[in-house]
């Protein structure tokens, strides 16, 4: 293995988008980014643009995914066409351009051609993670985003849970459709819906779909109480797309071999689901997620198949270093054709960074560029990347056609942005849209950043925290949540997978996190004291205590992208809490200062 430095090995080639920025400073410290890039052309109608792909690339496999013998099944852009015809046909022989097409089901075929084919015949899809479905309790989530929305058909996931959450909750007459009707009453099988003669009703509709028409109801995480809904239109959907491939495109290749494990319910993993079958690629359905046990399946995936592109959140990034230092067949694979490596959701802890380079530069003797999503449901998807060599994690540059918007905020700068992938706002909520834009239209994203480098704005930005996450202690002390988590997780660097932050208007804050395997409460607390020592104020850490079960997904503790709802968390293990603030402390925690 190489022993080059991090700081002197070269990058791989990768083409990018080049950094040309417009810069307004306003006289308050506002400042106004866009790259002078123009955003390029696009087509709005996404069900033509994919017919147009499918009628180029033919037998070519589009989707793959491990059948029940384990090895990869594959359905082609032909085929996947001819299934989309039959389904739009199917959708416009029995309902209205309009109607709400929900979908509760894993990542798959059906949920791929039916996206396709609701867009096609003119309809609403409502994308929501089963987990809604599996939680099981009075189905509040699912309940919710049933009442606001009134979808007329369901494509559901062939599971007793999901039957038994649409049995209390769908509309009286809604119609099922599921790739196994059986758990369902009165469901159609999906195979008799892309089985229906597609005539020519299907390109007829296709050429009657009006991009600007509300195309998908996307759901935010909810993290601070239900999910608000987004509606977007083709044309914001295929904008963002757009601004990607003009960002890191090239670098991506979404028109090759792909591997994805974002749910597509999710704006990440739609965005790539959409993208890859617009460009031709080949997208392999990951059914490994970053939880222990269950990124195994990512790892054998990725034993078998080596990608130029790679996208996961942090906590999957941290698990894959942690697994490819101990396996250098996986290592091998990983980097044969790597070019451009992407996390979203949090920011990504410089200690991963630093220890996935050096696995890159010991393979191949170069660094791996590494980007990021940074977006939100408001905005489609990722808007902002890095799309030029860096060696520290960030949020990049805007997208073209973007318009970000930083306003000073307390040493810092609070992100606002604007453009023609941004929501016009949520469904029904006009107290909620007035309060999501500021007086120039710019959508308030309630996350704050800073520069590299402020005098030279070409080298990005790097994450700073979100307002929401930041709180005072009962002794008056501002914590800036972001930032202390941030600054834990790189002392903790090997010893946990996660934390919190526990303050509850106590006089002072606690950790709370989940070890890795092998870490001891006292080894936890010796890199935290050793954290003290260069903090001040509020984000000193007083207690410590190690959870002694994983993040529960069904409490809403785990998102679908491995990011953790802090505040779920907290309400949920209230002993935890209690027991970490008790004077005397309460067994198994530990004082840090």
């Amino acid at each position: 293995m190489t022993t080059i430095m991090l700081a002197d090995a070269p990058f791989r080639e990768a083409e990018f988008m080049p950094v040309d920025l417009d810069v307004e400073r306003r006289a308050d410290g506002t400042i106004i980014l866009q790259s002078r890039v123009p955003l390029r052309d696009f087509d709005a109608n996404i069900p033509r643009a994919f017919a147009a792909r499918a009628a180029l690339k033919g037998d070519a496999p589009a989707i793959g995914w491990r059948g029940a013998d384990g090895q990869w099944a594959y359905r082609s852009y032909a085929q996947i066409k001819r299934d989309m015809d039959g389904a739009t046909r199917w959708l416009t022989d029995h309902f209205p351009r309009g109607t709400r097409l929900l979908i509760i089901a894993e990542n798959s075929l059906p949920v791929a051609v039916m996206t396709f084919a609701a867009w096609a015949a003119g309809m609403i899809i409502v994308p929501v993670s089963i987990a809604y479905g599996l939680a099981g309790g009075d189905y509040a989530r699912l309940r919710h985003v049933v009442a606001r929305t009134a979808p007329d058909v369901i494509l559901a996931e062939p599971h007793p849970a999901i039957a038994a959450a649409l049995a209390a909750t769908a509309p009286e007459g809604a119609q099922i459709i599921s790739s196994d009707p059986a758990p369902f009453a009165g469901a159609t099988a999906y195979a008799d819906v892309i089985a229906t003669d597609p005539g020519a009703v299907a390109d007829d509709a296709i050429a009657a779909v009006d991009p600007a028409a509300p195309a998908i109801y996307m759901l935010t995480s909810g993290s601070t109480g239900l999910p608000k809904i987004v509606p977007h239109s083709l044309t914001a959907l295929a904008a963002c797309g757009a601004q990607g491939l003009d960002m890191i495109g090239k670098a991506a290749g979404w028109d090759d071999v792909m591997l994805d494990w974002l749910p597509w319910h999710h704006a990440a993993g739609a965005s790539v689901m959409r993208t890859c079958l617009l460009e031709g690629g080949t997208l392999h359905i990951d059914a490994g997620k970053p939880l222990p046990g269950l990124f195994d399946q990512t790892i054998a995936n990725l034993r078998e198949i080596s990608v130029s592109y790679f996208n996961n959140v942090p906590t999957g990034y941290a698990m894959l270093v942690d697994a490819m230092e101990k396996d250098a067949q996986l290592r091998a694979r990983f980097f044969a054709k790597m070019r451009l490596m992407l996390y979203g959701g949090a920011g990504l802890p410089q200690p991963v960074y630093d220890r996935l380079q050096e696995l890159a530069i010991a393979e191949t003797g170069h660094r791996v560029h590494m980007t990021t999503g940074y977006g939100m449901t408001e905005t489609v998807s990722g808007c902002m990347a890095i799309h030029f060599p860096a060696t520290r994690v960030g949020i990049g540059l805007p997208a073209p056609g973007l318009a970000l918007k930083l306003v000073p905020c307390d040493g810092r700068y609070e992100v606002r942005l604007a453009g023609p992938n941004v929501m016009k706002g949520y469904l029904d909520d006009p107290e909620k849209t007035a309060a999501a834009f500021d007086e120039e239209g710019f959508y308030r994203t309630g996350d704050v950043a800073v520069f590299h480098d402020e005098t030279d704005p070409g080298q990005g930005l790097a994450f700073a925290g979100r307002l929401a996450e930041e709180f005072k202690l009962a002794n008056g002390n501002w914590v800036y949540g972001g930032a202390v988590r941030e600054k834990l997780l790189k002392a903790c660097d090997g010893l946990i997978a996660d934390l919190v932050l526990a303050d509850d208007g106590r006089p002072y804050l606690a950790m709370l996190a989940w070890p890795k395997p092998g870490a001891t409460l006292e080894s936890v607390a010796d890199a935290v004291r050793s954290y003290n020592t260069g903090a001040r104020g509020g984000a000193v850490i007083r207690r410590v205590a190690l959870f002694d079960t994983p993040p529960n997904a069904g409490a809403h503790e785990l998102s679908d992208k491995g990011t953790i709802n802090r505040r779920a968390v907290l309400d949920g293990r209230r002993e935890w809490v209690e027991r970490v603030f008790a004077d005397p402390p309460g067994q198994g925690v530990a004082i840090t200062g």
